[in-house]
């Protein structure tokens, strides 16, 4: 009889667990609905890429480029040369830096002798306005903006040659009858491994040395990205914006207040892009894709790293989170497969599963993402996937998060700094 009992338990556990991954499966339909509809946005024509815009085409107003800076790294300079090599006909760039001795002074120096010509300012912000550095940083840049059409994105972000154009075009693109565009984002995709034969937009082999920094990469390409163009499918705009670009009308961000009320905040990002789209401007992706870099991070770094993420998600839609969960669909069909043992339905499941999500994951390397170094990582996804639903389900024990080496408790999005003998979990 208890040997019985303990069969039944164990047969509807994994009865349990193919549900769950029978969700995962639509789950990945919804991305593959995503990855079509982006493919389908409309992109500037390759002939018109060489040419010069008039300055007085309306189509290309003139950008302010804000950039907070803090630390450097050897990857940086390239990133701020790709926007100097951008073919647009006024933009500037403003740096900022908390402190003078900041080593990415030196870098924006070296930039400013390289590009005489260009718009390149640097402002020292030492006031600390909330805990959220950056946007700090960002508040004190802003009045210096001479533009009313404002880009943020962090010191490692690397661009393509028309990144300006095709963001300016997202704004155009919508027009008057359309409806208002208040901020135009987009997606981006890690470095690759420098042990590995792909390059990044700089055309030279680019880091993510370590196998916790590829897991990363590969989070970045197969489940971030994922999880925006299923968004996308699903509610056909986005609410939200992706720190890679933060491209924003001025009329836009002074509806909601400025950047101030988003001092204290961790998901800054999210919290200017949610805040624009519920003030009832659009929020639009464009089609085209930046590159980070990633440092060559430790298991420990890595987890922390995505349990920052999740802790922050799951803090400002609790709900969706909880949703979130369905769409780890390796490892629940892996967990029926294991709780059924390896009943045959439950193995049928298991090759299902893994065939659509590397199905998928492909597509969003090569279709969207156009990540080489991510897509020949692809075996790895078994191991990525398990790890991320570790960080799922450990995301539920603590509100604390680490933050360049700081210690913070999220409450309503926002971060209350803890004290370094003060232990939470």
């Amino acid at each position: 009889m208890h040997v019985s009992y303990l069969h039944f338990s164990w047969l509807h556990l994994s009865y349990f667990f193919a549900v769950l991954a029978i969700c995962g499966l639509s789950y990945q339909f919804l991305v593959i609905a995503g990855i079509i509809k982006f493919c389908r946005l409309p992109r500037l024509q390759p002939e018109s890429d060489g040419a010069t815009p008039g300055r007085d085409d309306p189509e290309m107003p003139p950008i302010s480029i804000l950039k907070p800076l803090r630390g450097a790294d050897p990857r940086m300079y390239k990133a701020f040369r790709s926007h100097c090599l951008q073919d647009y006909p006024a933009f500037e760039i403003i740096f900022g830096v908390a402190e003078a001795s900041d080593p990415a002074v030196v870098e924006v120096e070296r930039l400013r002798r390289e590009f005489p010509s260009r718009r390149i300012h640097l402002l020292v912000c030492p006031e600390s306005l909330g805990t959220n550095r950056k946007v700090s940083t960002l508040a004190q840049l802003l009045p210096l903006a001479r533009y009313d059409l404002l880009l943020i994105n962090d010191s490692d972000i690397l661009v393509p040659p028309g990144y300006l154009r095709q963001i300016a075009a997202g704004f155009a693109a919508r027009g008057a009858a359309a409806g208002r565009t208040g901020m135009v984002t987009a997606l981006y995709r890690a470095a690759g491994n420098p042990n590995k034969p792909t390059t990044g937009l700089s055309g030279t082999p680019v880091a993510g040395s370590t196998l916790a920094s590829r897991l990363e990469a590969l989070t970045i390409a197969t489940d971030f990205a994922g999880g925006v163009l299923s968004a996308y499918a699903l509610e056909g705009r986005l609410s939200f914006g992706l720190g890679s670009t933060l491209a924003v009308r001025r009329e836009a961000l002074e509806a909601i207040g400025g950047l101030s009320p988003l001092l204290d905040y961790a998901a800054d990002d999210y919290e200017l892009g949610n805040r624009i789209a519920r003030a009832g401007f659009d929020v639009v992706l464009a089609p085209l894709v930046v590159e980070t870099a990633l440092p060559g991070a430790s298991f420990g770094e890595m987890f922390q790293h995505q349990l920052r993420w999740a802790r922050t998600i799951r803090d400002r839609r609790l709900g969706g989170y909880i949703g979130l969960g369905v769409t780890h669909v390796l490892p629940w069909a892996l967990l029926a497969c294991l709780c059924s043992g390896l009943a045959g339905w439950s193995l049928g499941l298991l090759a299902m599963a893994a065939l659509l999500r590397f199905a998928v994951a492909a597509a969003l390397c090569t279709s969207v993402l156009h990540d080489e170094a991510a897509d020949l990582d692809l075996w790895l996804l078994p191991l990525r996937d398990v790890v991320a639903l570790m960080v799922w389900i450990t995301s539920f024990a603590g509100n604390t998060v680490v933050w360049r080496g700081e210690r913070f408790r999220i409450s309503e999005g926002k971060l209350q700094k803890l004290g370094s003998g003060t232990h939470h979990n």
